[in-house]
């Protein structure tokens, strides 16, 4: 009785952290993708960001571009986008195009 009690405490600890996190995301996912509606920003498993174009049983239309729609099944929707990931992008290629002109040796010099 004694060897039951810390292997039944290891249990438990094992199913607090890793089993029941688990479990609440997997249902959370589930209700995610049963509750995807027309014009919904989604990612896919795979790192695809679309719109939702149009929901079937068991597939979703996503445009990934525009005039691209790509059917795939629901259970490959990863969750929604949040807004400020969309926002969060620009201001990245902005940041992108000003590092991207070139600085001559001459110039350097100079100063």
């Amino acid at each position: 009785m004694e060897t039951l009690i810390p292997i039944a405490a290891i249990f438990l600890i094992f199913w607090l952290l890793l089993i029941r996190p688990a479990s609440k995301r997997q249902k959370a996912l589930a209700e995610v993708q049963r509750g995807l509606n027309i014009g919904d920003r989604v990612i896919t498993n795979s790192g695809i960001l679309g719109t939702v174009a149009f929901v079937k049983d068991g597939s979703i239309g996503l445009e990934i571009a525009p005039g691209v729609v790509a059917e795939v099944a629901r259970p490959a929707i990863a969750g929604l986008v949040p807004e400020e990931t969309e926002t969060a992008e620009a201001p990245a290629d902005d940041a992108a195009d000003a590092d991207a002109s070139p600085s001559t040796p001459d110039s350097d010099q100079e100063r």
